[in-house]
């Protein structure tokens, strides 16, 4: 089982909750610039960058089988 937004209580279940970790500051530095570049340049769509989330892995899912 996988959780998202890797919270500071998932840690502390039983067992440990595995998570995705986003970078939300991240997203917002990015959101912001790309918000700038539509407001610059009427009309042209700028490309956005897609921002990589993290897997926090802990005791809620298994190592893969061989």
């Amino acid at each position: 089982m996988v959780g998202f937004d890797d919270i500071p209580e998932a840690a502390y279940l039983s067992p440990p909750l595995s998570t995705v970790r986003q970078d939300f500051d991240e997203v917002g530095r990015r959101s912001i610039g790309l918000l700038l570049q539509l407001l610059e340049a009427e009309g042209t769509v700028p490309d956005p960058a897609p921002v990589v989330p993290t897997l926090i892995v802990r005791g809620s899912t298994a190592a893969p089988r061989t």
